[in-house]
């Protein structure tokens, strides 16, 4: 009678099969809203100081670092008035990076659907096209559920529109970008570098990485390249919220309550 998705992508769900049975769906789509959004901050500030390479170089026994006062060509700046592009930037977790990324100072640009005004809004975010917010961006994030509409979305020619400067991170869901195009715009040094928390097609638990992928080898051939295990989400107070609301919409449910999927339209109802 009703499926509790135990986090916010529903992706792995047969809606149409859903319909067909009479079955409800729910979601729990904010349980990680404060989690996701420290996580694209800490991924902006480990991209912005060379953390990744330090810890890299004197994992495999280099001490070059150590031992010098300079840190040669690895990137390492202040994120103060950098521009942190969103891509679907209006969503609960997007609002949650912005207010953190305005609070140390950073310019935040977002995109989102083609109808949407575009313009300065009260909380501080632009309202870019999506090609504008490659063109403009110091750090690309995309923050949209992935679907038909949004497999693939960061592609060649997307990497192609960003500053050779720039940072991609994707915290979202790994098909989300194209992992050929990224592994090429690494390699060709489109984008300064990339961390990447998700990976494949599901999302709890995701798929791990291939033992063969291609980001493997750019890890280790990239200092700027950082890898994470789809942890964004999993602090313990997320994790703990999720268990609590998908008690709470049994609990709804049971009651005759509304659900928080729209059935025929397949979206959530806000």
């Amino acid at each position: 009678k009703l499926i509790c998705e135990a986090g916010t992508g529903y992706n792995n769900i047969d809606i149409e099969a859903c319909r067909e049975k009479g079955i409800a769906l729910c979601n729990v789509p904010e349980y990680t809203t404060e989690a996701m959004g420290d996580y694209a901050i800490t991924l902006v500030l480990a991209l912005s100081c060379s953390l990744g390479a330090q810890m890299k170089a004197l994992a495999r026994g280099d001490r070059t670092y150590m031992q010098q006062c300079h840190l040669g060509q690895l990137p390492h700046f202040e994120i103060r008035d950098k521009t942190f592009g969103i891509i679907g930037g209006l969503g609960y977790i997007a609002q949650n990076i912005t207010k953190k990324a305005l609070a140390l100072g950073m310019k935040v640009i977002a995109s989102d659907l083609p109808t949407t005004p575009l313009g300065m809004r009260d909380n501080g975010v632009e309202v870019v096209t999506v090609d504008d917010l490659y063109a403009r961006s110091d750090f690309v994030i995309p923050m949209v559920p992935l679907n038909a509409h949004t497999k693939g979305l960061v592609n060649a020619e997307a990497f192609d529109k960003m500053k050779p400067t720039a940072f991609l991170i994707n915290t979202a869901r790994g098909p989300i970008v194209d992992q050929d195009a990224i592994v090429d715009a690494l390699r060709k040094k489109k984008i300064a570098g990339a961390a990447l928390d998700v990976f494949g097609e599901g999302s709890a638990p995701p798929p791990p990485l291939p033992e063969d992928s291609p980001l493997y080898d750019v890890f280790k051939e990239f200092d700027n390249v950082i890898l994470t295990p789809h942890i964004g989400w999993q602090r313990m107070e997320a994790r703990q919220r999720v268990v609590d609301t998908v008690a709470e919409n049994i609990a709804k449910y049971a009651r005759g309550d509304a659900m928080n999927i729209n059935m025929e339209t397949g979206l959530p109802i806000r």
